[in-house]
C-alpha cells in the first residue's frame, strides 16, 4: 500500500510521528511536504495528495493542518476524493466502512499525537464494506458530475 501524505506548517510537528508509524507498518509514503515549519498555504498540499489518490498513484491519503477542515475542503475539490476530517476513532472507522473515504484529515490543534495515531490506524485497518454502501458512494460521485459545470465564486 502507498499513502500520499501532506501537511502545512501547523501539521509539521506531528508529521514525523505519523510518518514513523506509517513506516513501522511497512507502508510506502509519498511525501508531498511541507518540509519546514515555515508558513505555507494548505490547499497547495491538499491538492497534491488528492491528485495522487485520484490518479491511483497512492491508494489513500493523510493530511494534517491546524483543524483538518481546510485540508478536507481543498482535497474534496478533486474528482473522486472523499476526504474526511476525523477527531476520534469511531468516525474514522465509519468513514472507511460506509463512505469509502480515501483521504483522512485531522487537526494537530484538535487531536494530540496518541489520538492521531489511533485514528490513523483505525482508518487504515478498516475496509470498505461495499454492498448497499456502493450505491451511496455512487450517488456521491454523481453529485460531482452534476455540479462540475457550476461557476466557482467566493464572496
Amino acid at each position: 500500500m502507498k499513502i500520499a501524505f501532506g501537511c502545512d506548517h501547523a501539521g509539521f510537528e506531528l508529521k514525523p510521528i505519523i510518518v514513523k508509524r506509517l513506516d513501522q507498518r511497512g507502508i510506502d509514503i509519498l511525501d508531498h511536504g511541507t518540509f519546514s515549519a515555515e508558513s505555507v498555504d494548505y490547499p497547495d498540499y491538499a491538492s497534491k495528495v488528492a491528485a495522487s489518490v485520484s490518479t491511483g498513484e497512492a491508494q489513500l491519503g493523510v493530511l494534517i493542518c491546524g483543524t483538518g477542515l481546510g485540508m478536507a475542503i481543498s482535497a474534496n475539490k478533486t474528482h473522486g476524493i472523499r476526504a474526511v476530517t476525523v477527531s476520534e476513532p469511531y468516525s474514522a472507522k465509519m468513514a472507511r466502512a460506509h463512505n469509502d473515504a480515501n483521504i483522512l484529515t485531522f487537526g494537530s490543534r484538535v487531536v494530540g499525537p496518541d489520538l492521531a495515531l489511533m485514528i490513523m490506524d483505525v482508518f487504515l485497518d478498516t475496509p470498505f464494506e461495499g454492498g448497499r454502501h456502493c450505491r451511496r458512494v455512487g450517488k456521491m460521485l454523481a453529485l460531482e458530475i452534476v455540479s462540475a459545470d457550476e461557476e466557482a465564486t467566493c464572496e
